[in-house]
């Protein structure tokens, strides 16, 4: 795709809704689940007195939260969401924190979705659990590949599934309700099974069981941010499209987290940290998810149905990775454009995705799931820290925001909004950064220490990338009154191993340049060889001379960096250039056995100042082939239907007659 065709790949609400909610979506496949896992600690009746309220504090944080990025994505619609809003309202540094965080995020956002998908998948298929890591990782690299592709392409293949879990989670809701009205027990698989308690809670230990609890049960708030993030995906008008989706994602994901709660007590649902944990578990029998348990339950008298909530709730836990894998890149290429991450983050692929942002996500999350295992139960410990970095401050710095406006003076009717937008964010700063407190009290020793480290060293890491970029820009800027000045003189080398056409090009080429001198080196290595060069040399009449470096030791690249590095000491304004031929090869062990001196000397001699190293290169029979490969075209050459340059050989024939060719390249 061209440049010029992005808007082709900007989305609709109806694709928008299942690629940037799907994450929030997918957390209720887990997040009811996080909560019974906590508050069976305190054994089973536990569940049923206090999950309800904390289901209650759930949602009215989530929809709080979706209030406050309604206002940021209407006031900030460029896409770099949380990152852009507290960098031009709380500054830099604060800014950098939240990009650290929401990267961290992304990445956990992929490890946890993928891991609790293969969980699922587990659930419905029992033997899949010998393999969790290896299934994981091809998940991953399965909607990695889908990214590459470019956006509006994975959009679309990801928006039937999503709109799949959604029908079917809600049918299954309805269908439990009919039941339930005509008189059917429902209840789960582990219904009857007793929950050994770790210890008796009571007091203050209580408190912290229900705050550890709730802050479980935050990570259905997981994926909010993605939608501002996203904004410049959008179709026109992006804000209000952007604002439209992020209300419907409320409304959808509570309303199935809330049913999913009551379904989970309903059916009377067991689930413990260890399966040992669970008087009655049948040995050898992994214990299935929360949701897989509730579907089981009600499906009781029709199994596929069952079945078909599991493979939906695996695919949109797939998908809500897809989601990291739209949000990632963009943060990451907008960081790059502001010098805190390698700016080769900032340049789009051939499909108008940011295809080196998507690759190092991938690598990341692969990393994560091989080194926890695919453990849904020890990653999650580490997810939600991040989100509630990132939501506390962009709320703080869009009540900075709305002040800033207030004080420069605007008409009734906008303070009037204004004023009321800014409530709406100070209510979300003083939740998030009351959740944000509870969850780091109680997780921090469960794992969530790792998160507070990686962030600071992602900060420390942007900031010293940004510290490169500023002094390398210092260094390479042009005075006030600096112009171009030629050099006095242009002294050419020719470097010659053998007499070969490989050389006879270089020569070529190095005349075809009209140096001041020019002049063909080798060095003696081996006395019969040389003379045997220089013979051929004259035989030939080439007519650039041929000066021989000696070598006592046998070595190729002292010599040589010796004898260029006093050229330019002779004369340091001078510019020395030197040929080195190199092939070209088709297979990557060919690689290995040519061009190992031409690489070390090139190595070597990079930091000399003054001399300028050009490659000339010969392509040997078996890299032709590649030209037929359409992985080794130019990127997006063959989309596009464009054939590859053709090649000119103008030097081919004049390599040996001592004429310098024409640089006319005109038919």
């Amino acid at each position: 795709m061209r440049s010029e065709n992005l808007a082709e790949t900007e989305l609709p609400k109806k694709i928008a809704l299942p690629v940037f909610a799907s994450d929030a979506l997918s957390s209720n496949a887990y997040a009811t689940q996080e909560i019974l896992l906590v508050l069976s600690l305190g054994g089973a009746a536990l569940l049923s007195q206090f999950t309800p309220w904390i289901a209650l504090g759930v949602v009215i944080i989530y929809f709080v939260v979706v209030a406050s990025y309604r206002q940021n994505v209407h006031a900030y619609p460029s896409g770099g969401g949380d990152y852009e809003v507290v960098t031009k309202n709380l500054g830099e540094r604060a800014g950098i924190v939240v990009a650290g965080a929401l990267l961290v995020d992304y990445v956990m956002t992929v490890a946890v979705s993928i891991a609790s998908a293969t969980q699922n998948i587990a659930s419905a298929v029992p033997s899949v659990n010998r393999h969790l890591v290896l299934m994981s990782v091809v998940l991953i690299l399965i909607v990695t590949f889908m990214n590459l592709r470019g956006v509006r392409e994975s959009g679309i293949a990801f928006a039937i599934p999503t709109y799949a879990f959604i029908i079917a989670i809600f049918s299954m809701v309805f269908y439990a309700l009919i039941r339930i009205g005509q008189g059917a027990t429902l209840e789960a698989e582990s219904a009857n099974w007793q929950i050994k308690p770790e210890a008796t809670f009571g007091g203050l230990a209580l408190v912290f069981l229900l705050a550890r609890a709730f802050s479980s049960g935050t990570t259905a708030l997981t994926g909010v941010e993605a939608v501002s993030n996203g904004v410049p995906a959008f179709k026109k008008p992006k804000s209000k499209n952007a604002a439209t989706t992020l209300l419907l994602l409320g409304v959808i994901s509570m309303t199935m987290f809330v049913s999913l709660t009551w379904l989970a007590l309903y059916t009377k649902v067991k689930v413990g940290e260890r399966s040992e944990d669970l008087i009655g578990l049948p040995e050898g029998q992994v214990q299935k998810t929360v949701i897989a348990q509730v579907a089981n339950a009600v499906f009781s008298n029709f199994r596929p149905g069952a079945l078909i909530v599991s493979i939906v709730t695996a695919l949109i836990l797939v998908l809500a990775a897809n989601t990291a894998f739209n949000g990632f890149p963009v943060l990451g290429s907008i960081l790059a454009r502001d010098g805190y991450l390698p700016r080769q983050l900032h340049t789009r692929g051939d499909r108008l995705a940011f295809s080196n942002g998507i690759l190092v996500l991938a690598l990341m999350a692969v990393v994560l799931i091989v080194v926890f295992k695919a453990d849904v139960s020890k990653l999650i410990q580490l997810y939600i820290v991040g989100v509630f970095i990132s939501f506390t401050l962009s709320q703080l710095g869009m009540i900075r925001h709305w002040t800033r406006l207030l004080k420069a003076g605007v008409s009734p009717a906008e303070r009037r909004t204004m004023l009321r937008t800014r409530v709406i964010n100070t209510i979300g700063f003083l939740l998030c950064g009351t959740v944000l407190i509870i969850v780091l009290l109680t997780k921090f020793t469960r794992g969530a220490w790792i998160v507070c480290l990686a962030i600071p060293l992602l900060y420390l890491l942007m900031r010293s990338i940004r510290s490169h970029y500023d002094r390398v820009a210092i260094e390479i800027a042009p005075a006030p009154d600096e112009r171009v000045e030629l050099p006095p003189r242009v002294y050419a080398v020719v470097l010659v191993s053998k007499v070969h056409r490989p050389t006879l090009r270089a020569i070529a080429y190095a005349r075809a340049t009209r140096p001041s001198t020019l002049e063909a080196i080798t060095v003696a290595v081996d006395r019969d060889d040389t003379n045997k060069l220089a013979q051929e040399w004259e035989r030939r009449e080439i007519p650039v001379p041929l000066k021989v470096l000696d070598s006592p030791y046998r070595e190729i690249t002292r010599p040589v960096v010796d004898y260029i590095r006093s050229l330019q000491r002779t004369s340091p304004r001078d510019v020395v250039i030197v040929y080195v031929p190199e092939y070209v090869v088709g297979r990557w062990w060919e690689q290995l056995l040519h061009n190992q001196s031409a690489l070390r000397l090139k190595a070597r001699l990079l930091f000399t100042p003054g001399v300028m190293l050009v490659s000339v290169p010969w392509q040997l029979l078996s890299s032709k082939g590649i030209e037929d490969r359409p992985e080794s075209e130019a990127p997006g050459s063959v989309r596009r239907g464009q054939p590859a340059p053709e090649v000119a050989e103008a030097f081919v024939d004049n390599e040996i007659s001592g004429t310098p060719p024409s640089t006319d390249r005109t038919p």
